[in-house]
């Protein structure tokens, strides 16, 4: 097989835990990053970076899509080519929107593309979650979709889950950053066996609402007790953009992953108002934000 020369790839941003889902439950969202490479004669690496909060993005080996790039070669055993890399900055730094997970699928993607498709979907699927270390981001930005992970005795089990056409997703990104390993550090070791089965029954809750658009079950379902209770305090205005969102038609709101982004689930008809509603809320506690109504994608890491 002739080997290709140079690949574009195109991976979603994503939401992670929709509330009661922590750790297995992720949604793919349109917003992208678009990330060119670039086989090279001769030479090591260049990478340019266009786009928001292109200037904070590093340019050298420890560059996170890179780094994956070099992963997938590492794994086939071969060595990886000089490469040129060109990123286009759709998906917000640190801020609960998967662009860690943008960055890990563009890279194995990529690789696996430029080194002649050694490795199946599910063979990728599975080195970004190992990179990652849980898969509720790299698999809808890999596949894309709504999608719940969970192991088997064989590896993972990938699971669609059905999203209504109805539910809006709403996004709230505030001017302010929530690194993961600060948010994680604040979650207790230990769960009652009363959150355990909380969660439980509000995740399947959650599986059936997205299903069937109805409004009351989402309004429950998308509470939690395992993660939000804890990052709350984490993200200022918390309470106020939550009630603000409601009041405004939204079925509910949660933490997207890490934070310190905030998701809201409505309706076409409310999409407007939450989103305003969202925005004026953040601005009444002195936080600039970007809200906005996103779709569902469908087709995840997109390649030409």
């Amino acid at each position: 097989m002739s080997l290709v020369s140079t690949v574009t790839v195109t991976v979603p941003a994503t939401t992670a835990n929709l509330g009661p889902g922590f750790d297995c439950i992720g949604a793919a969202l349109g917003l992208y990053n678009e990330f060119k490479f670039t086989r090279l004669d001769e030479g090591g690496l260049i990478i340019h970076v266009t786009g928001a909060e292109a200037e904070r993005v590093q340019t050298d080996e420890s560059n996170m899509l890179y780094q994956a790039f070099v992963r997938l070669y590492q794994y086939i055993e071969q060595t990886p080519p000089a490469v040129k890399i060109e990123i286009q900055m759709g998906v917000p730094l640190a801020r609960g929107l998967g662009s860690s997970a943008t960055a890990i699928v563009g890279g194995l993607v990529a690789a696996n593309q430029l080194a002649g498709v050694p490795l199946s979907e599910l063979q990728v699927m599975e080195l970004a979650i190992a990179i990652e270390g849980h898969p509720d981001n790299v698999v809808p930005a890999l596949i894309g979709g709504c999608r719940l992970a969970a192991t088997s005795s064989t590896g993972w089990e990938i699971c669609d889950v059905p999203w209504h056409e109805n539910i809006i997703p709403v996004v709230a990104i505030p001017d302010f950053e929530l690194s993961t390993s600060e948010a994680r550090r604040v979650l207790p070791t230990e769960y009652s066996r009363a959150d355990a089965i909380f969660n439980t029954a509000h995740l399947g809750l959650l599986l059936r609402g997205l299903q069937t658009g109805k409004g009351e079950w989402l309004s429950a379902a998308l509470q939690d007790k395992l993660h939000q209770p804890y990052r709350q305090a984490l993200i200022p205005g918390y309470d106020a953009v939550n009630a603000a969102a409601v009041a405004a038609g939204a079925y509910g709101m949660v933490i997207s992953g890490a934070g310190p982004t905030l998701l809201a689930l409505t309706n076409g008809l409310q999409a407007k108002a939450v989103e305003t509603a969202m925005a004026d809320a953040w601005k009444q506690e002195g936080i600039t934000s970007i809200v906005r109504s996103l779709s569902l994608d469908t087709q995840g890491a997109n390649i030409s």
